[in-house]
């Protein structure tokens, strides 16, 4: 729901400006805006502090980051006795720590680099006993890729025709396909043949960097001294790294949150109004905390500081911030109406709503114990690989509920696994079989969807009252009064209830009719039309729920139909879990689609701002 907020102005002695800001930082509980000056916010002064100290936050960010410090550390606030003196040790600090960073990645980068070059200078190990064929000569190292081994052949010929046969060719095949080339040349045709190479777009394997001025035929050796020395240096790297993590990780984080409470007590004073001697801070804070806000403000700052509550009204202040509250049992579905913007101040807050329809509706569809506990076990492992107050967390409560409901459903549908309860154990329906009852499955999601958009209409008639919109509210309680009636006059003409009722029904939605034109115009009639189609469409539970047990049915009836019964298991079993999946998704959708367009079309108004109070900072909050 949403909470009642109440705006207060808070005004005092200009010197006592500073402490204000800082004992409403503590509260945590006022959401400080602009003061109104002839009905628009008032402009601040130019801010001067503030992106020196962000220059700051940024290097002491840019510091903690690079010397491995997780996001999430927290350290109390500590102001620092020099200013100037942090703002060096944190720009000190970041540079030594990124240049340390960039050495560490650089030899990470090299020691990858040389496990590779390894891998083809060992492929041509057992060709460098012929190196020496001209011992004043030169080696060529190629490498060709693979399927291009045939070229061997034709680069022999054409490289001995053209330096007179001074050349010897040497291949190799390596374990990935590709072909190793060896190319001996006496002196005086290396270069024409390293021009050869170069005019046929064939290269020659370099030497790997960080090895100096070596020949293939020793890099091997230097490679591998190479790679034996790298540990050493990591490790020196890594000491230099924790050495200075230790030397500078509480002072930078004390300042970092400093810095941080720092900018958002700025940030508030340029809402504030700042005149010769006084100062006014106004803003919102939630009605119930006002007294206390009042006495705290009364009790350290003194009796010249006054705290006067301005307005009052709690519903028709369209300024107002929106701040959620919500029972721990309807708090997990904040994350489905989290996917809307915030309603705005003076509307209903519809997760509630969507605790108690949600998971009844995925449970109608779904359907079945065995389905319903996979689900449930499921969402046990969901929350226990989640932390609490995450996403995921609430998404596991979720899954847990519509688990609830579809084992309950189950129960009435008399379904395990589709008939396979029924085949195996004798479970019966305790309500009915909706497999054979289609008509009545259908009646109660017609009935379901009446009481659904009848409640989002009912929703309507409340907001347009708080807002003071009577004329509004009183036509959306005709229109939801002629709902109800023409469903009670249709249950009568079917003998659900009474016939005698009928023409009492009938006569009373035909009075009302006039009215509801009158109020609301002539548009009141196709939003009375499409009321009733949108209960129709909630006739897509019962389809999608018969289409479940279908395809459940059908995945058992595979068990005898396959010839052998350990391969129509296997197909039973597949089909189960690709029912499952379909059983999770599709229900899932469908139960947001009649949320957001059915239900949330008739009150949801979005638009509001969020209740953001000045607060001290948290890592992975909004702040500074």
């Amino acid at each position: 729901m949403i909470i009642h907020m109440t705006r207060i102005r808070i005004a005092g002695p200009r010197t006592l400006l500073e402490r204000t800001l800082r004992l409403l930082q503590d509260l945590e509980i006022v959401h400080v805006t602009a003061p109104l000056v002839g009905g628009h916010p008032e402009r601040g002064a130019p801010d001067v502090e503030s992106p020196r100290l962000r220059r700051v936050l940024e290097d002491a960010e840019a510091a903690l980051r690079a010397l491995g410090v997780p996001a999430g550390e927290e350290l109390p606030a500590t102001p620092p006795q020099s200013l100037p003196r942090a703002a060096l040790l944190a720009r000190r600090t970041r540079r030594k720590a990124e240049a340390l960073a960039r050495q560490q990645s650089a030899l990470a980068d090299e020691r990858v680099l040389l496990l590779r070059y390894r891998e083809f200078f060992r492929a041509f190990a057992p060709l460098l006993d012929r190196e020496l064929t001209w011992p004043d000569g030169h080696a060529f190292y190629v490498v060709l890729r693979e399927g291009a081994g045939d070229r061997v052949e034709r680069l022999r010929a054409s490289l001995e025709a053209a330096v007179d046969g001074e050349l010897e060719v040497l291949s190799h095949a390596l374990p990935t396909g590709e072909t190793a080339v060896l190319l001996l040349a006496s002196r005086g045709v290396a270069d024409k043949v390293g021009q050869l190479l170069a005019a046929s777009r064939v290269q020659e394997l370099p030497s790997p960097p960080g090895l100096g001025d070596v020949g293939l035929a020793r890099a091997l050796p230097a490679l591998e001294a190479r790679l034996a020395a790298l540990p050493l240096l990591e490790d020196a790297l890594t000491a230099k790294i924790d050495a200075l993590r230790e030397s500078a990780r509480e002072a930078l984080g004390r300042l970092r949150s400093w810095l941080h409470d720092r900018l958002l007590v700025l940030e508030a004073s340029q809402r504030a109004h700042r005149g010769p001697h006084l100062f006014v801070v106004e803003g919102w804070a939630p009605q119930p905390g006002v007294p206390a806000l009042a006495a705290r403000v009364q009790a350290e700052l003194g009796p010249d500081v006054l705290v006067e509550a301005v307005a009052t009204e709690p519903w028709n202040r369209a300024d107002a911030p929106v701040a959620l509250r919500n029972p721990p049992i309807f708090r997990p579905f904040e994350v489905i109406t989290s996917t809307l913007p915030l309603p705005r101040y003076g509307t209903i807050d519809p997760t509630p709503f969507v605790a108690v329809f949600f998971p009844m509706f995925f449970g109608l569809m779904l359907g079945d114990v065995g389905y319903g506990v996979l689900l449930g076990l499921l969402s046990i492992v969901i929350r226990a690989r989640t932390k609490p107050g995450t996403r995921g967390r609430s998404i596991a409560a979720i899954g847990g509920a519509c688990a609830l409901f579809s084992i309950a459903f189950g129960f009435v549908f008399g379904e395990l696994f589709g008939d396979l309860g029924a085949r195996a154990f004798h479970f019966r329906p305790h309500g009915f079989d909706r497999g054979g009852a289609i008509l009545p499955f259908l009646a109660l999601t017609g009935a379901l969807g009446a009481v659904h958009v009848t409640l989002g209409i009912v929703l309507a008639v409340l907001n347009a009252w708080r807002q003071g919109h009577r004329r509004e509210a009183l036509g959306r309680g005709v229109a939801a009064a002629m709902v109800t009636l023409t469903i009670l006059a249709l249950l009568a003409a079917f003998k659900v209830l009474p016939s005698r009722l009928f023409t009492p029904f009938v006569i009373t939605v035909l009075v009302a009719f006039p009215v509801l034109v009158l109020l609301e115009g002539v548009v009141a009639i196709v939003e009375l039309v499409s009321n009733f189609g949108q209960i129709l469409s909630y006739a897509r539970i019962m389809a999608i729920g018969t289409a479940s047990l279908m395809l459940a049915v059908v995945a058992n009836q595979m068990v005898g139909a396959m010839g052998s019964v350990l391969v129509g298991v296997l197909f039973a079993l597949l089909f189960h879990v690709v029912n499952f999946g379909i059983g999770l998704f599709s229900p899932t959708i469908h139960a947001l689609r009649l949320h957001y367009v059915e239900f949330f079309g008739r009150f949801f108004s979005p638009g509001g701002t969020a209740y953001r109070p000045l607060t001290h900072w948290h890592p992975g909050t909004p702040g500074a």
